[in-house]
């Protein structure tokens, strides 16, 4: 059971790995070992760090590459049609860029959504896209859609930094997926996309941790993760 937020998550005071508390999420009201949450948190940043050398590493056709496969990966896991509603990303530090099947999947009567930050520490919003909606900055630089409409979304696209065995995610350590996916009313389908370095043998997954149901590689792997 989900414990409400506490106070000290409502004030922003509690720093973790993912930056806001997460009392909220702990699991029938357990709390984490400091000492674990503390060693889980260095491990993290350790490995968010070597993965990001690896896509600096990475050239920008490979990339594009890698890109194009995950899109092909896509086409035939994702039906594009009209009443689907797919939360996306704008592709940011190397991330793979989806946005030409973003494109096709609207052409082919899918609504595009891209995840907007309106409160720091808190769930996002899916805002509407579409191919040539104007942008603006939004929180720590990231494109958002400068007018957008909120939606619920069918299938969520989430990008990984790294990706576990049992489908746990890395990202980025804002811990925002986690937070977003945990206060929807039901669970959509949820895909996490990554570079064909991604996998990792385990995050130490945290009580708050939601795992990916498929994943699909820069190679073109399509996972899928028994939950």
């Amino acid at each position: 059971m989900l414990a409400p937020y506490c106070e000290t998550c409502k004030a922003g005071i509690m720093k973790s790995d993912s930056d806001p508390c997460f009392a909220h999420l702990l699991v029938n009201g357990q709390p984490v070992d400091p000492d674990t949450r503390r060693d889980v948190s260095r491990f993290r940043r350790a490995e968010r760090e070597r993965l990001l050398q690896a896509r600096r590493a990475l050239s920008a056709s490979a990339l594009a590459a890698q890109s194009d496969c995950v899109a092909n990966a896509l086409t035939d896991l994702v039906v594009a049609r009209e009443g689907l509603t797919i939360a996306a990303y704008w592709p940011i530090r190397g991330e793979l860029d989806l946005r030409p099947w973003m494109t096709a999947a609207y052409e082919n009567g899918a609504q595009i959504a891209l995840p907007v930050v309106i409160e720091k520490n808190a769930p996002v919003a899916f805002h509407l896209w579409q191919p040539g909606s104007p942008m603006k900055r939004g929180i720590w630089n990231i494109p958002v859609p400068e007018t957008g409409v909120a939606v619920s979304a069918d299938v969520v696209i989430a990008p990984l930094l790294g990706l576990d065995a049992a489908g746990f995610r890395l990202g980025n350590g804002g811990g925002y997926y986690d937070r977003t996916l945990a206060a929807l009313p039901g669970m959509p389908q949820v895909i996490g996309v990554g570079h064909d370095f991604c996998c990792m043998e385990t995050i130490f997954p945290m009580p708050w941790d939601i795992p990916m149901q498929q994943s699909v590689l820069g190679d073109g792997k399509v996972i899928d993760h028994a939950h």
